[in-house]
């Protein structure tokens, strides 16, 4: 071959170099371009866009744009839960608010001479009331905290549903007279489950005041033994919440079907009932069809 032919092949490899080194570059310049402009505003959906053939870069990108969607997503659930505790803020400053007003008027009042005894009694009775009220609420954060608390550990034994039910249940007789509910305990004997006698007892109290607190007419709960499991389910009906796109939302954290109803509760019932629930190894759900609210809560039967 001759030189100048060697030559000649050496230039066009060398042009064709040159060239992709320039696209390369002008790629990565555009890359930086994007990646500037999405750093700058990041509430876009921008991701890195290129027409380069560059393999290497294609996965450098494709890298980039999963870290760019993993940010983003990072961001979104921020966000949802700074919206989520200034609710819960709001929700408690209310909470709080309302009774202590209670009781600064009460107390003002009865600083009045002219008040009988009878009368001061009656307002000392109120303001206890709204005393046990704040109580009760301070003692539902601190449960909830050591629920949440990863230390804390929970001693499992042996416990019989079927009996923590009916004793449960008893505790509440009063409150279904009171709210004219029809009730309805499933007498189906299930093998005993692998629990925290105390921890269930709660789940099922829970359950039982927020059916309390929203029932329309009945309440039912029904046991079933599964496979690996004892299912517990809970069934009231209830027109307060008519959206299944609201079901996902029942078990957080200071989450009310109807405020209106909630007679000064916190709306930490049934959060409650599912750290307890997840804390045992179990699983719950909600469902709601034609009005008919259910809870159903599976627990790892006793081997």
């Amino acid at each position: 071959m001759s030189s100048w032919l060697i030559i000649v092949i050496l230039s066009i490899l060398l042009v064709v170099c040159i060239s992709m080194l320039l696209l390369l570059y002008w790629d990565i310049r555009r890359i930086t371009s994007q990646l500037k402009g999405i750093n700058e505003n990041f509430g876009t959906n921008e991701l890195i866009r290129t027409n380069t053939h560059s393999r290497g870069l294609l996965r450098f990108i494709e890298n980039i744009n999963q870290l760019i969607h993993l940010f983003k997503q990072d961001q979104q659930r921020k966000q949802r839960r700074e919206e989520a505790l200034k609710q819960e803020i709001t929700n408690l400053s209310h909470d709080l608010r309302t009774p202590l007003t209670s009781i600064k008027g009460f107390s003002e009042l009865m600083a009045d001479p002219s008040l009988s005894d009878a009368e001061k009694k009656d307002f000392l009775a109120i303001i206890q009331k709204k005393i046990d009220h704040l109580t009760m609420m301070v003692d539902q954060f601190y449960e909830l905290s050591q629920i949440e608390s990863s230390d804390q550990k929970f001693s499992i034994q042996q416990v019989s549903l079927n009996q923590l039910v009916v004793d449960t249940m008893l505790l509440f007789y009063h409150d279904f007279e009171k709210n004219k509910l029809q009730i309805e305990i499933d007498e189906t004997a299930v093998p005993p489950i692998l629990a925290n006698e105390k921890a269930v007892h709660r789940i099922i109290s829970n359950i039982v005041q927020n059916a309390l607190r929203y029932a329309e007419s009945y309440f039912t709960i029904r046991l079933a033994e599964e496979e690996e499991c004892v299912k517990l389910e809970a069934e009231n009906d209830i027109t307060v919440l008519d959206d299944k796109t609201e079901l996902h939302r029942i078990f957080d954290r200071s989450y009310r079907m109807d405020s209106s109803r909630a007679g000064g509760q916190l709306g930490l019932g049934l959060h409650i009932v599912r750290q307890l629930v997840m804390k045992l190894g179990g699983q719950i759900d909600a469902k709601l069809e034609d009005n008919k609210f259910q809870l159903v809560v599976l627990f790892k039967k006793w081997s």
